[in-house]
C-alpha cells in the first residue's frame, strides 16, 4: 500500500477523554473548534495561516462567543480535522488509501489551497492521489471503498470519477502489461503456477481483475463495470465472469437459492443490478447461472422488469440447460399449488421458439446457427421430455398445463418418442396411484395422442405393449408398427393393413379422428382383426431363426389372447363404434406385470389386456 508522510515535528496532540483535543504547548489555547460531539482547544495562528475558511470564521466570533467555532459539516468529521489541524501544525501525518479522501474532502472544505499558502495540503493530498493512489490497482478499489460512507463532499463526483476511471482502465489494459499485484482466488492451472526457474508459462488470466472488484459496494460496482463495458477492451465472457463472482460474493447462498430473512432488500438489490448488467450477447453468461439469478430472483420477489429479462436470457441459450435447472419450485405459502412453476418454464421455452419464428426473416442464404440449428432444437425437445417426466410426479400438476408444455415443441423433429413415452407414462402413472378421480378416458385420450407410435423404440415397444395404462387403440398401434419394422428390417413388404389401423390417427372412414370415443377406442372390425391376424402369423414364419423382436415377445401373445376371447370377439362384431374400454384396467400394479396366464386367471382384464 502506497502512504506519504507530511510534516517533522512531534504528534502533541493530547486527548483528555474521548471527545477533547488539546494540544500540548507553553502557549495557551485561543480557539475552541466543535466538530460534531469533538472539541479541539487549539491556536489561532497556525490555523489562519493555511485555511482560508478558519480565517474567515474566527474573524467573525466575538470575544464574548468564547472564541468557539462549530463545523459539524466537515467532511470526514473529527478524524480528518485532526490530521488537517496537525499539517497546519507541521506536525507528523501519514496519508495512505484509507484517509486521504476523507483528508482532501475536509482540507477542500476548510479551504487549503495554494491562494492560502504555497504547497498547502490540498496540492500535496492531489499530488498524492495522482502519482501514487491512481497508479495502483489495489489502493483505487481502496480508496473508491472509503467513499461509500462520505457525504456532502464537495470534491466527491470528481474524486469518485477519478478511482472509477483508474480502475476501468487498469482492468481494460492489455494482459501482457499488467505487471501489479491482484487477488485471484479461483483453482489455479498447473501452467500458472511459475516453473522452476521463477518464470510463469501462462499469461494472466482474462478475469484476472474480477475478485477485487467483488468487494465493492452494490453501487460503486455498477458505476465501474458500466466503465469497463464502455471503454469496449474487455470481452463479454469476461464481463459475465465479474458478474458471477459478484453474485457468489453478496449473495452467499446463491448457489442453494437461499437468501437470510434480513438479506433479502439487499439481495433484491443485487440481483436487479446483475440483471441489468448482463451483456445482451448470447453465451456470456452460462444457462445454469441465469437460472440460478431467476430463482433466487423469485425467492426474493424482485421486480418484473429483471425476471422477464432472465427469462428471455435462458430461453436464448435453452440448448444449454439441464432439467435440474428447469425445476424451478414455486414460492412458498401458496397453498395447494404445484410443486413446480411450470409457467415460468412455458415463457422460457416460449422465448426459445420465437428466435426459432424470429430467423424465417432472415435471407434464405444466409446460414442460422446456435440454437437456431437442428441439434439445438432436439436439445430442448429432450430437455422438455425430460422435464415432463419430472413434473409428472406431482399430483396437483393439471393435464392441460402438461400437454400444453408438451405441444409447444412439437414444430421442431423428434426422431424417437422414448422421452415423450417415458413422461406421459410417468403421468397416467402417477395421477392413477396418487389421486382419488383417476385418470378419465378422454383424459388419457388427450394425453397419448401426443406420442407418435411409429418414432418408439423396440424397447419402449416392450414395455407399452404391456402397459394396461394406455388405451387400446395405442396398443394395437404399438403392435402394427412394431411388425412393420420387422417386416422392413428382413425386407419384407409392410403389412397392407386395414386403415384404421394403419394410420395414426385417422378413422376408419379416412378421415382425420375426432375426439369422439368410438374414434379413439374403437381398434377395428372382425375383418380387420383376422387380417391382422393372418400377416402377424405370416411375418412370424418369415422371421424363423432370426432374433426374435418385441413382437414375438409380447405383442404376438397379446393379440392371440384378443382374438381367442369370444367374449370380446363378440363385442367386435356386435359393436359399430368399436371396443369400449374396461375401466377397471387403468389401475394395474405395475408395468411390464402381463404375461400370457393373466388373460385367463383374471376375467375382469379380459376385455382390455392384449396379453403377452
Amino acid at each position: 500500500m502506497k502512504f506519504m508522510k507530511l510534516g517533522s515535528k512531534p504528534d502533541l496532540f493530547q486527548k483528555d477523554g474521548d471527545n477533547v483535543w488539546y494540544v500540548t504547548s507553553e502557549l495557551e489555547t485561543d480557539v475552541i473548534i466543535n466538530v460534531g460531539d469533538s472539541k479541539f482547544y487549539l491556536h489561532k495562528f497556525p490555523l489562519l495561516s493555511k485555511s482560508g475558511r478558519l480565517q474567515k470564521l474566527i474573524r467573525g466570533t466575538t470575544e464574548g462567543e468564547g472564541g468557539e467555532i462549530d463545523i459539524n459539516e466537515i467532511p470526514g468529521g473529527p478524524t480528518a480535522f485532526e490530521i488537517c489541524a496537525k499539517f497546519c501544525y507541521g506536525m507528523t501525518v501519514t496519508l495512505n488509501a484509507y484517509n486521504v479522501i476523507s483528508t482532501y474532502c475536509a482540507a477542500d472544505y476548510l479551504e487549503m489551497h495554494e491562494t492560502i499558502e504555497k504547497g498547502n495540503l490540498v496540492y500535496k493530498l492531489s499530488v498524492f492521489l495522482n502519482t501514487s493512489i491512481f497508479r495502483s490497482w489495489k489502493d483505487s478499489i481502496i480508496v473508491l471503498q472509503t467513499t461509500k460512507n462520505m457525504t456532502s463532499l464537495s470534491e466527491e463526483p470528481k474524486l469518485v470519477n477519478l478511482c472509477i476511471n483508474s480502475i476501468a482502465s487498469k482492468a481494460s489494459v492489455d494482459l501482457s502489461k499488467v505487471d501489479w499485484s491482484y487477488t485471484y482466488n479461483r483453482k489455479k492451472l498447473p501452467e500458472e503456477n511459475a516453473n522452476e526457474f521463477g518464470v510463469r508459462t501462462r499469461m494472466v488470466p482474462k478475469d484476472w481483475w474480477v475478485e477485487d472488484l467483488a468487494e465493492l459496494e452494490i453501487g460503486l460496482y455498477k458505476r465501474v463495470l458500466v466503465s469497463i463495458k464502455n471503454k469496449g477492451l474487455i470481452c463479454n465472457e469476461v464481463i459475465g465472469e465479474g458478474l458471477k463472482a459478484f453474485a457468489l460474493r453478496r449473495l452467499p447462498g446463491f448457489n442453494h437459492g437461499v437468501v437470510h430473512e434480513n438479506d433479502v432488500i439487499k439481495a433484491r438489490s443485487v440481483i436487479e443490478i446483475i440483471s441489468w448488467l448482463l451483456p445482451s450477447e448470447k453465451g456470456s453468461v452460462s444457462c445454469g447461472f441465469l437460472v440460478k439469478l431467476l430463482k433466487m430472483a423469485i425467492v426474493v420477489d424482485s421486480g418484473e422488469m429483471a425476471k422477464r429479462e432472465l427469462v428471455k436470457r435462458i430461453g436464448q441459450q435453452l440448448e444449454e440447460a439441464s432439467v435440474e435447472d428447469l425445476l424451478i419450485k414455486m414460492k412458498e405459502g401458496e397453498s395447494e399449488s404445484m410443486i413446480y412453476d411450470v409457467n415460468i418454464v412455458q415463457e422460457i421455452v416460449k422465448e426459445f421458439i420465437v428466435q426459432d419464428h424470429n430467423g424465417e426473416f432472415e435471407d434464405e442464404g444466409q446460414e442460422m446457427g446456435g440454437i437456431l440449428s437442428e441439434a439445438s432444437k432436439l436439445m430442448v425437445v429432450k430437455l422438455v421430455d425430460s422435464y415432463l417426466t419430472e413434473i409428472s410426479k406431482d399430483p396437483n400438476l393439471p393435464l392441460g398445463m402438461f400437454v400444453d408444455l408438451a405441444e409447444m415443441v412439437n414444430g421442431f423433429s423428434r426422431p424417437s418418442h422414448d422421452g415423450l413415452y417415458r413422461a406421459i407414462d410417468m403421468y397416467l402413472k402417477c395421477h392413477v396411484m396418487q389421486t382419488h378421480q383417476g385418470i378419465t378416458k378422454s383424459e388419457r385420450k388427450r394425453i397419448c395422442k401426443l406420442m407418435d407410435c411409429k418414432k418408439l423404440s423396440v424397447d419402449a415397444c416392450m414395455h407399452a405393449v404391456q402397459n394396461e395404462r394406455l388405451p387400446l387403440r395405442v396398443t394395437v398401434q404399438v403392435l402394427f408398427f412394431e411388425q412393420a419394422r420387422a417386416a422392413t428390417s428382413s425386407g419384407s413388404s409392410t403389412p397392407d393393413l386395414p386403415k384404421s389401423i394403419k394410420a395414426l390417427n385417422v378413422s376408419s372412414h379416412g378421415r382425420p379422428a375426432t375426439n369422439q370415443e368410438d374414434d379413439w377406442d374403437g381398434v377395428a372390425t372382425a375383418e380387420e382383426l383376422k387380417a391382422l391376424k393372418e400377416e402377424l402369423a405370416a411375418l412370424r414364419m418369415s422371421h424363423h431363426g432370426h432374433k426374435n423382436t418385441v413382437s414375438d415377445k409380447a405383442s404376438v401373445p397379446r393379440v392371440k389372447g384378443l382374438l381367442s376371447t369370444k367374449k370380446l370377439l363378440s363385442k367386435i362384431w356386435s359393436s359399430k363404434g368399436g371396443i369400449k374400454e374396461n375401466s377397471g384396467s387403468d389401475s394395474s400394479e405395475s408395468l411390464g406385470s402381463a404375461n400370457p396366464d393373466d388373460s385367463k386367471s383374471t376375467p375382469s382384464r379380459k376385455g382390455r389386456y392384449l396379453v403377452s
